[in-house]
């Protein structure tokens, strides 16, 4: 009921937007996941951007192979343009950015902070088991979207020098993440971009992590150590070596590379390239 609710949904959408005269639109930008935008995109009046936050599902797949597909797709890294190009020759890279007057420099020193939702593809409990060898501790903040794995997986490593606190509104995760002297991100998947080490960054806290999906796109070895993947005891050493990278480097590159500033100009040349 769920899938022909929300197919109805975008089929009724499309059929709209297919309508409608080019009168208000110059260009449209597509950032669901659902495959009828793409599929329906040849009867649209103007172009479609479609950016792919994913790595290639087959439903997604399917709409750009069923006939001619006239969207110009953008990608959020290098990793996840890469793993489409078998379907999409032509792919524009603009990454995600994050506010930088929201996600403001902090003094650092405090625990080790990780945060996400708390399932098992994100990997906290690889993160405490790191954090436990590098005898750092370690502080992580999420909602718990699997509970039987957070029973199972990660409240009994719970305890001592690592603390769950919980569910954090941006205020408050920008608060500790300023606090922070590193951020861990843990990745068991490949990520196609990682928001986690941005925000981390732009509050001047350096990341050690997993070098899986996009993470080796979004850092340099100025603002992160990056061990090989699930392998605990190589992150433990990245870890000690994360906290002592200066943070105006960790600053200084979110500025550069990770701004929501810079992504809305690549994307705002990207429309005036379409429209015209």
């Amino acid at each position: 009921a769920l899938w022909l609710e929300e197919h109805h949904a975008y089929l009724q959408l499309m059929i709209d937007l297919a309508e409608r005269d080019r009168a208000g639109f110059d260009v449209i930008h597509n950032n669901c996941l659902h495959y009828l935008p793409v599929a329906m995109a040849r009867l649209l009046p103007v172009p479609m951007i479609s950016t792919l936050h994913t790595p290639p599902t087959p439903w997604l797949e399917s709409a750009v192979q069923t006939g001619p597909c006239p969207v110009i797709f953008a990608a959020v890294s290098r990793h996840t343009a890469a793993a489409w190009r078998h379907a999409i020759p032509e792919i524009r890279v603009i990454g995600n950015g994050v506010d930088l007057a929201r996600w403001r420099p902090g003094p650092g020193g405090g625990p080790v902070l990780w945060s996400g939702r708390i399932v098992p593809e994100k990997g906290p409990d690889l993160a405490i088991l790191a954090a436990r060898e590098a005898g750092l501790p370690l502080d992580l903040v999420g909602p718990v979207y699997d509970r039987h794995y957070f029973a199972t997986c990660v409240r009994p490593l719970l305890g001592g020098t690592v603390r769950y606190l919980g569910h954090l509104n941006h205020e408050q995760l920008a608060t500790l993440l300023g606090r922070a002297s590193a951020c861990l991100v843990t990745p068991r998947w490949d990520e196609p971009y990682c928001l986690a080490a941005a925000e981390a960054l732009a509050c001047g806290t350096p990341v050690a992590g997993f070098a899986r999906g996009a993470l080796p796109d979004l850092l340099d070895e100025r603002c992160a150590v990056l061990a090989r993947p699930d392998d605990v005891a190589e992150l433990a050493a990245g870890l000690r070596a994360a906290v002592r990278l200066p943070r105006p480097d960790a600053r200084a590159h979110a500025v550069a590379h990770c701004a929501a500033d810079r992504m809305v100009d690549q994307y705002e040349r990207l429309y005036r390239e379409v429209a015209a």
